[in-house]
């Protein structure tokens, strides 16, 4: 029988007992989580039994109005079997009950955006059992409230505060300020209250049958898959709705049964910096909600770090020292296994190790670079590999400016170092305000207590995150780590009070609103705006840049028309410039006075009167590129946007420009109106104003000649002139304008003496010239396919106005992305593969690129790389992620061919 066959009718995997029905491989099926606990019971190492519903079950429960497979219940009911013949107990029972964990896993790690279930099975009568079986009733009863509180919070939708506050009201009674001061009996009339409020908030009992419970919990984690906080992540990191997610049903383990039992997670190496040395944090007598929840604050697993952190309560290296023993031996063999960092969860149960969790871990971008190098050169991975590790989007958290260590620092309060990098912005409260905030351009620092999976939008929307709570693996550090946002979490000294806008510490008070700097590298909290420095490109960087370029063969330049731009696309290490767009060299105070001349001129004579003041200054731009670029490519479109856009548009700017020019107003005012266009995307603008007017263009060309001889004649290196026309549609067009800039090119270099090296090409942004690339090629040496315009005349979409209602379509699945984010391969990318093909028919070395926003997004730079284009062309700051994203994009192909 095949796989296919067989996956198709079995929807559970069992795991344990040192076997598993699944290993790593069946990622897809079981979701990672579920297949690493596979993969580690095959290895021998201590995981709790279970088994895993697969992805495929979540699948067809939507697509099937959220019912079930046929064989799902029966196939559960063998898995538990198969878990209570190991465990030798059995689900239920009144004396010997078998508790179980019910988790999610999907194929891609989601931290902390869907649900999860633990203590399962225990109810008025299975709780004696336990606690006749442990023999400390105490345990059982903190873990019958600990399951009546997170069953009823993720399966009966109640909020989980209700229970807080319960809890609270206890304690504040017995005058105990940690849950672990409570008695046995205290916990009962705790259990007995909780189920009280379950009744009256229900007007039903709390559910006591286990079988009942379990495919409560079950339901519960397949509909987290489509929670609001899931959504917006899978949105944010591109996950597939259409995955689904598994559900890993394993027997429980506690960490709650006294000074002997623990649990903790760790990280193999440091997952902000990349050290290589096992990092993480553990609490005794706890369970693993404990650590991640910022409830209790917890204990190093070292001893180093204990130290380090100036903490006093023993680290699991000094208090559990042989079982810590066990454990570093497991983790060591983990990251050997999977050659790369691990993520691990884990829990001592009465002085004896259970693994409950490994998975690759989330790392910021720093600490990416580092293992990915390390690793590469310890011989776990090769540089190929090594390029693959690290996400090209993730560079940009070290391309952006830090704290500048000689600048002053007014520290408020000091937290844990929870994600690396720096932030400046306002003090927000509450997430959805920050998202406000943001989406209007504010910079904003969200401050919270502890934050949970609903901060989600909030958290991405902010620069940097603050809590009061939580340790170095709680959701507000795991969850800015993997956004790359710095964080400072458990600065213990803040006292937020949300509802009245106030942050205060020690004797200072801040307002929503005052501005805050955080330091997510030291956990420094710092009133007012810091000045930060550029951050240093060397080291790991450098590395794994020349890894990347040897193995890339797409080229990368940066879209810049600024010197400013230039150099950094330079530092960046840019290949040339792909796009620049004189028409922002034209807005410059000392220069727009004349184009409005050339504007406002009544005929020919008048319009190069004025070009004639705009040439020395174009020529110097151009100058000033070529100089910075030293001989590489320069593509320059020559002028693109309707006349009308240059003119002052309000009568005050009309009055002021007229009383400077000595124009006289109601001749700007009547030349404005005549300029104006109903469409201008769709009107008088590009090659057209050529056409029209073939002066402007004709300066333009001669000024870059001169500034081309100029460096010539300087002994420089001799610059590459690419002239690019844009919106171009007609081979006809494209005649007459090779032409004009041939005609004119070869005027000036007559006149200096050189010979220069250029080509002459368009901007692809056309349906019309994409279908019709041959007639292009005829006249042009090179395409650039322009892909923000050619989205918005593909789709009939404004990029200005999409936002108004794109969401809608992100939200209802119409779109997956957003097309003027990555680029629409169906149907933007079958056009440029299309032009690709018919220009290269017409001119076999015809040169291809794309200078759109797509140039920087690493799916769109993969479609590049399958259609064979030359360069991709993108904003400086992006030049290193495509420089990766094209080496991935290289190596990525090969693998497949393989």
């Amino acid at each position: 029988m095949s796989t296919d066959t067989l996956t198709k009718s079995r929807w559970v995997y069992s795991f344990g007992g040192g076997s598993a029905d699944g290993d790593a491989s069946m990622k897809n099926l079981l979701g990672g989580k579920g297949a690493n606990l596979a993969e580690m019971s095959s290895l021998g190492l201590p995981v709790p039994p279970g088994f895993t519903i697969t992805t495929e079950a979540c699948v067809h429960y939507y697509a099937n109005e959220k019912q079930y497979p046929a064989e799902l219940k029966e196939q559960v009911v063998a898995g538990l079997a198969a878990v209570e013949q190991i465990t030798g107990k059995k689900f239920g029972d009144t004396s010997n009950p078998l508790l179980v964990s019910v988790r999610s896993g999907a194929r891609a790690s989601m931290p902390g955006m869907m649900d999860t279930v633990l203590n399962l099975g225990l109810n008025d009568e299975t709780v004696e059992g336990l606690a006749k079986l442990s023999g400390d009733r105490r345990f059982a009863f903190d873990s019958y409230r600990r399951f009546i509180q997170m069953y009823s919070n993720v399966v009966l939708d109640l909020d989980h505060h209700m229970f807080e506050e319960i809890l609270d009201e206890h304690k504040e009674r017995l005058d105990v300020t940690v849950d672990t001061g409570l008695s046995a009996e205290d916990w009962e009339k705790v259990v007995a209250d909780y189920k009280a409020a379950v009744q009256q908030e229900l007007g039903q009992p709390f559910p006591q049958d286990p079988h009942q419970q379990l495919w409560g919990a079950v339901g519960a984690v397949f509909a987290s898959w489509m929670n609001d906080r899931a959504k917006f992540y899978r949105r944010m990191h591109d996950i597939p709705e259409s995955w689904g997610t598994a559900v890993n049903v394993q027997s429980m383990v506690f960490g709650n049964m006294g000074d002997s039992s623990a649990t903790g997670v760790a990280f193999t190496r440091n997952p902000s910096t990349g050290e290589a040395r096992l990092y993480g944090e553990f609490l005794i007598n706890a369970q693993g909600e404990d650590v991640v929840a910022g409830i209790r604050t917890p204990q190093a697993l070292t001893k180093v770090a204990r130290e380090e952190m100036g903490e006093k309560a023993l680290s699991m290296e000094e208090a559990l020292p042989e079982v810590f023993a066990q454990f570093k031996a497991v983790v060591e063999k983990l990251e050997k296994h999977y050659r790369d960092m691990q993520d691990i969860e884990f829990t001592v149960e009465q002085g004896r190790l259970y693994m409950l969790q490994t998975r690759n871990g989330k790392r910021t971008a720093k600490a990416a670079l580092k293992i990915a190098v390390d690793l590469a050169s310890e011989g776990l991975i090769t540089q190929d590999e090594a390029i693959m590790r690290v996400e090209p989007a993730s560079l940009d958290q070290l391309l952006h400016p830090t704290i500048d260590p000689a600048s002053p620092r007014d520290v408020v309060t000091t937290g844990l170092p929870a994600s690396p990098g720096a932030a400046t912005g306002k003090i927000v409260f509450n997430s959805d305000e920050a998202e406000r905030l943001g989406s209007a351009g504010e910079a904003v620092i969200l401050v919270r207590d502890e934050t949970s999976p609903e901060d989600i939008h909030g958290m991405h929307a902010a620069r940097g995150i603050v809590t009061a709570r939580g340790g170095m693996t709680s959701h507000a550090a795991v969850v800015a780590r993997g956004m790359g946002r710095p964080c400072v979490s458990g600065a213990g000294e803040l006292q937020i009070d949300g509802k009245a806008g106030e942050l205060r510490v020690r004797s200072r008070v801040f307002k929503a609103g005052d501005i805050l700097t955080i330091d997510g590298s030291r956990g420094e909290i710092l009133a007012g705006a810091v000045q930060m420095i550029e951050p240093e490109l060397t080291g790991d960087f450098a590395a794994l840049m020349e890894w990347a370029d040897k193995a890339r063969r797409l080229k990368v330049r940066a879209n810049a028309e600024t010197p400013l731009d230039a150099r950094t696309a330079r530092q960046f290490g840019a290949e040339g410039i792909g796009l620049c767009r004189t028409e922002h060299m034209f807005f410059d105070e000392d220069r727009i006075a004349a184009v409005r001349e050339m504007i406002l001129a009544d005929d020919e004579a008048g319009r190069r009167a004025a070009l004639a003041k705009i040439l020395p200054m174009q020529r110097n731009d151009f100058v000033e590129l070529f100089t910075i670029m030293e001989g590489l490519p320069v593509t320059i479109r020559l002028l693109d946007p309707p006349l009308h856009e240059f003119l002052p548009h309000t009568e005050a700017d009309l009055q002021a420009v007229a009383d400077a020019t000595g124009i006289d107003a109601a001749k700007l005012m009547r030349r404005a109106k005549e300029l104006h266009e109903t469409n201008p995307m769709l009107g008088h603008r590009g090659c057209r104003l050529a056409v029209s007017y073939p002066e402007i263009y004709e300066m333009q060309v001669r000024a870059i000649f001169e500034a081309a001889c100029e460096i010539a004649e300087s002994g420089k290196a001799a610059p590459i002139p690419e002239i690019m026309h844009p919106l171009v549609a007609k081979g006809e067009e494209m005649r007459y304008l090779r032409q004009l800039t041939d005609k004119t090119a070869q005027a000036v270099l007559k006149e200096r003496g050189r010979e220069i090296e250029y080509q002459v090409g368009t901007m692809v942004e056309l349906p019309r010239a994409a279908i019709r690339a041959g007639d292009l090629a005829e006249n042009a040496e090179f395409f650039s396919f322009g892909t923000n315009d050619l989205t918005q005349t593909t789709f009939g979409i404004s990029r200005d106005d999409s936002g108004r209602f794109l969401g809608a379509y992100l939200e209802k699945g119409i779109f997956e992305k957003d097309p003027f984010v990555s680029l629409d391969q169906e149907g933007v990318g079958e056009l440029i593969r299309l032009a690709a093909e018919r220009g290269r028919a017409a001119r076999p070395n015809v040169k291809l690129g794309i200078c759109g926003e797509h140039g920087g997004d690493p799916a769109s730079i993969e479609f590049c790389e399958k259609v064979g284009l030359d360069y991709v062309s993108c904003s400086p700051f992006r030049v290193p992620i495509a420089r990766l994203a094209a080496a991935q994009a290289a190596v990525g192909g090969i693998e497949k061919d393989r």
